[in-house]
C-alpha cells in the first residue's frame, strides 16, 4: 500500500474535494462624456470614468441606463445642483452624484450613499477621489446608509451655515424602484431629508427651483411594471406631487432577458415634490 494511503490523507482529500470556485471578476470601467457648458472652465473634466465592482449581489457592478439619463438631465438643468445640497441614495458607481459635484460650483454639498458594504463604499470613494477635483472633494461625502433608517448622519454632513433649514435640495434615486419591498423605506428617507425639520420653514429663493426628488428607472421586468409604479402610488398617498419629466430610449441593459424589449429599453424620469414645497396647487 502506498504511504499516502496508510495515513488516509489522499483518500480524505479525494472525498472532500470542492469544485474550484471561479475567481472574483475584475473591476471594470465605464466612461461618461460630460456636456460642456458656456460657463465651464477650460480645465473642467470632459469625462467621468466610473469604476464598477467586478460582481455584487446588490447590482453595484453595472452602470445603469437610468444613472446616465439622470447625469444628462442634470447637465441640462444645472440650476438643480448649482449651489445646492444633493443626496444620492443607492449610488452604486456614483455617476449622478459625481456629475453634480463637477457642475455644482460653489456652496455645494453632495452626499453619495449606498448600502454599508465595504466593497461598495470603497469603490464609491475611489470614483469620487478620481473624478472630483481636490477643491471640490472637500464638499463631497461618501457614506454607508440603509434606506428608511435615521438620517442624522446624512444631515450632519451639511454645512452649519444652513442650520435653520438643514435639509437637501435634491435627492437622486436612480434605478431603485425595482426594489419593491423598499418603497416605503425610500420614501421615508426622502421625507426626512427633503422636508424641513419641525418648526422650520423651507423658503427657497425665488430664482432657484423648489427642492425635489428625481426618480429615474427602467421596467427591467415588464411583467412587474405595475409593482414598480406602486412607488408613485404610495408617494401620492403620502402627499408627494409626482410629475413625469423624461422618457428616453437606450440599448437594453440585459438584451437576452424576457419581456418587451422596448419596455426594457426605456428610461422614465419623474420629479417628486413635497406638497409643502409647491407654490401652486397641481392641476387635476
Amino acid at each position: 500500500m502506498d504511504s499516502s494511503d496508510e495515513d488516509g490523507s489522499e483518500s480524505l482529500q479525494n472525498i472532500f474535494t470542492e469544485p474550484r470556485r471561479p475567481p472574483t471578476p475584475e473591476a471594470t470601467f465605464a466612461r461618461y462624456l460630460s456636456h460642456k457648458d458656456e460657463n465651464d472652465s477650460k480645465d473642467s473634466p470632459s469625462e467621468v470614468a466610473i469604476r464598477l465592482v467586478g460582481s455584487h449581489p446588490l447590482w453595484g457592478h453595472y452602470l445603469w441606463n437610468a444613472s446616465v439619463a439622470v447625469a444628462d438631465y442634470l447637465q441640462s438643468n444645472r440650476d438643480l445642483v448649482r449651489g445646492r445640497f444633493v443626496l444620492e441614495l443607492g449610488a452604486g458607481g456614483g455617476l449622478p452624484g459625481i456629475v453634480s459635484a463637477q457642475i455644482g460650483a460653489e456652496m455645494l454639498e453632495v452626499v453619495l450613499t449606498d448600502y454599508p458594504d465595504r466593497e461598495l463604499i470603497d469603490n464609491l470613494t475611489y470614483n469620487v477621489d478620481h473624478n472630483v477635483s481636490p477643491t471640490g472633494r472637500t464638499t463631497v461625502d461618501v457614506k454607508g446608509y440603509v434606506w428608511g433608517h435615521k438620517v442624522d448622519d446624512l444631515l450632519a454632513a451639511l454645512p452649519s451655515t444652513r442650520e435653520s433649514r438643514r435639509a437637501f435640495d435634491l435627492i437622486i434615486l436612480s434605478d431603485l424602484v425595482f426594489n419593491h419591498s423598499q418603497h416605503d423605506a425610500l420614501l421615508r428617507t426622502c421625507e426626512l431629508c427633503l422636508t424641513p425639520l419641525p418648526g422650520h420653514v423651507q423658503e427657497p429663493s425665488s430664482n432657484q427651483p423648489a427642492p425635489c426628488v428625481l426618480v429615474f428607472y427602467t421596467h427591467h421586468r415588464p411583467h412587474l411594471a405595475h409593482r414598480d409604479l406602486d412607488f408613485f402610488n404610495k408617494a401620492r398617498s403620502q402627499g408627494w406631487v409626482c410629475e413625469k419629466i423624461v422618457n428616453r430610449k437606450f440599448p437594453p441593459m440585459f438584451p437576452d432577458d424576457p419581456g418587451d424589449e422596448e419596455v426594457r429599453s426605456t428610461v422614465h424620469g419623474w420629479r417628486l415634490q413635497s406638497g409643502e414645497n409647491i407654490a401652486t396647487p397641481p392641476k387635476l
